[in-house]
């Protein structure tokens, strides 16, 4: 049955015949920067498959795109892989010519010493712009990592930190179902707080409908049994409704990234595209879809300054089209989030927002209300684009919430979004200012 999964305490080694390890190799300066006073803070890591894995990927549509982007989508397009390495401190990107070499070699070497081909590793980074990559800190890394590797969660756990740039906890999602009678089990990890609207695709171009977006990361492990089509398929899936419906900032990303490996060793039988209406293939599409929208908000509870944690959700548009570019009008705009902020439920600066989005919108039909997060009881602010009996001591009790949902409803058509947003606090402002 669909969503009959059940959630584990556990990390990205979950999954049989996945190996991963975090270490400290120095990749950027200690004590540099905001988000990186953070002391010996494991800084490389490597998931590893025992086995060749079925592989699927979605990458940032920036047009400034990292180099380490640029090496694993056509990784991702392969059938199979069987490692990542990844570090947190530098991005490599806007690193020229050097910087893809340096991409390039921390697969090869990577490759090297786990006894694979390079074409099998893919590689990411998140961490400071237009800095050429540290490769002898890398290499050093590299080397120390693979002595450590193994399956236990402590392992998952370090690979999880050393992905953190300006995170403040580590952000870990793991499940278990049955496919076929075959116990199996699904787990990811994921950074990100700042720098946060990702709009991701299998190839990194830009479809008409992703509008542009620190870097969020997502790896993603299962020892489900899945053909390659069937996995890119329901990946992309689950990425339209998680990562790509947050955002903390209105920020694209150079180096966004979500990679997932599936090693077939749980021993069901292989998923394919023929039965994606059936029971097992549903069942994995739920675990997924699950796994990559809870890591999703994670991201925007930990959020850069984030203090409230809030749910748009957008009915009667004219399509889907217009009901995305009005939410993310109103989860991005600075004058609505910094009300948010200060608990304030200003349905004026919505509705100015609604106004100037590309979606077509009529005044007099609007209706705007909020309720506490996942209710159903709707206070109504607005209805048909006039103010309600709805008092203001009432609707601030839950927009002083840390978490609460706004529910707009254009009423003029059937398009409906959901967009996850955060509020503008003026520690955003201090952690980015600069030094």
């Amino acid at each position: 049955m669909k969503g009959s999964f059940k959630v584990i305490p556990a990390s990205i080694t979950a999954p049989s015949g996945f190996k991963a390890a975090g270490v400290f190799c120095d990749i950027k300066r200690l004590g540099t920067g905001k988000g990186s006073n953070k002391g010996r803070k494991r800084d490389l890591g490597l998931l590893v498959s025992e086995v060749p894995a079925t592989v699927a990927g979605l990458f940032t549509t920036n047009q400034v795109c990292a180099a380490p982007v640029k090496v694993s989508v056509a990784r991702a397009q392969q059938s199979s892989a069987r490692a990542i390495v990844a570090n947190s401190g530098n991005a490599n990107a806007c690193t020229g010519e050097q910087g893809l070499q340096d991409a390039g070699e921390m697969t090869a070497f990577a490759a090297d010493h786990l006894g694979i081909q390079p074409k099998e590793v893919l590689v990411c980074s998140t961490g400071r712009i237009g800095v050429q990559m540290p490769m002898d800190q890398v290499r050093q890394g590299i080397t120390s990592a693979i002595p450590l590797l193994n399956e236990t969660a402590e392992n998952g756990h370090h690979l999880a930190e050393a992905i953190m740039t300006s995170d403040t906890r580590p952000k870990e999602v793991a499940v278990e179902f049955r496919l076929a009678g075959k116990t199996v089990r699904l787990a990811g990890i994921c950074k990100g707080a700042g720098m946060i609207q990702p709009g991701m695709s299998p190839s990194g171009r830009r479809p008409a409908s992703v509008p542009p977006h620190a870097t969020m990361l997502c790896f993603l492990a299962t020892d489900a049994a899945i053909d390659s089509a069937a996995l890119k398929a329901a990946l992309k899936e689950a990425v339209a409704n998680s990562f790509n419906r947050i955002t903390v900032d209105g920020d694209m990303s150079t180096n966004d990234s979500v990679i997932i490996l599936a090693n077939g060793l749980a021993g069901n039988p292989k998923l394919t595209l023929k039965e994606r209406e059936g029971a097992d293939f549903q069942s994995f599409q739920a675990a997924l879809d699950h796994v990559t929208l809870e890591l999703a908000k994670m991201i925007v509870r930990d959020g850069e300054g984030v203090s409230r944690f809030i749910t748009v959700r957008l009915t009667g548009a004219t399509s889907f089209k217009d009901a995305d570019a009005a939410a993310r009008a109103v989860a991005n705009s600075a004058l609505v989030k910094t009300s948010w902020c200060g608990g304030d439920p200003n349905w004026g600066r919505i509705l100015d927002a609604l106004g100037y989005s590309p979606a077509k919108v009529v005044e007099e039909k609007v209706d705007l209300g909020y309720s506490p997060a996942g209710s159903r009881k709707i206070l109504w602010a607005l209805r048909g684009g006039q103010p309600t009996k709805t008092t203001l001591a009432a609707l601030k009790e839950i927009v002083t919430s840390k978490e609460f949902d706004l529910h707009i409803d254009l009423h003029i058509g059937s398009g409906n979004a959901v967009i996850y947003t955060a509020d503008l606090t003026e520690e955003y402002v201090d952690f980015n200012k600069g030094e």
